[in-house]
């Protein structure tokens, strides 16, 4: 089972030489790249490298970048050692007011840039926020649209976020859990604390009971978890607290 560490949760707090070292030292020996670090992907990977730490998944946002720009993200993943890439959020326009034939036709682009990742080698999946479990008009949740419409591509449950979104993870791994392949783990502060980290709490700081959430994913199959704060106010705070909370579960 791994742990790894989201960078986007860092970004706050560069440069990256600093930020890698810490991690390492820390204990943590993969990490998941966003879009802030692959801008040079052959200088990134030596830097992983020497502090002995690996790029196994990876968001590229927006899905466009997926699509319009496939060759350039294919190369860099594949440079930075990354086995899944993941689409990590809903273009705008469906943050607010889509229907469902907005998600449909969106969901469909999604299924069309999973295949063409297959066949260069890597997994594709979606990532979670909190707003594909906000019901449209007609009652449907965009998260059904999407893994109905999608049945291809793999899903890194953001755990937390489907809190937000209303809803009950266990249910949804209950459900769905062969679709899942990875999680984020973070956490959710009791309710007016931590409103400067916008609500979240470091890992096993917080309200979600994240022992049993990991059993669950476990028991489908589940071996790579991701630590992420969306807004640290101390990244290292954070990071130390997560890998010695994820260490007892």
């Amino acid at each position: 089972m791994s742990f790894s560490f989201q960078l986007y949760s860092a970004r706050n707090f560069t440069p990256w030489a600093d930020v890698i070292a810490s991690i390492a030292k820390l204990g943590y020996t993969q990490v998941e790249g966003f879009g802030g670090v692959y801008e040079n992907p052959a200088e990134f990977k030596d830097l992983l490298d020497r502090h002995g730490l690996t790029m196994t998944s990876g968001h590229f946002f927006p899905l466009a970048s997926c699509e319009d720009d496939f060759v350039v993200s294919i190369a860099a993943a594949k440079t930075l050692g990354i086995q899944k890439i993941f689409c990590p959020a809903p273009d705008q326009e469906l943050q607010n007011g889509a229907t469902r034939a907005d998600w449909k036709a969106y969901a469909a682009r999604l299924s069309d840039v999973g295949k063409r990742v297959q066949d260069a080698g890597l997994a594709f999946g979606w990532h979670n926020h909190h707003w594909e479990f906000m019901p449209l008009a007609d009652g449907t949740l965009p998260m059904n649209i999407l893994l109905e419409n999608a049945p291809d591509i793999e899903w890194e449950m953001d755990v937390a976020w489907v809190i937000r979104g209303g809803h009950d993870p266990m249910q949804w791994i209950a459900d769905h859990g062969a679709r899942i392949t990875a999680a984020h783990v973070k956490d959710i502060a009791p309710e007016g604390e931590c409103e400067d980290e916008d609500g979240w709490a470091d890992v096993g700081q917080g309200t979600m009971d994240w022992a049993a959430l990991i059993a669950a994913l476990r028991a489908h199959g589940v071996t790579l978890f991701v630590a992420e704060h969306d807004n640290p106010s101390d990244v290292t705070r954070f990071a130390t607290r997560s890998i010695e909370a994820f260490r007892t579960y």
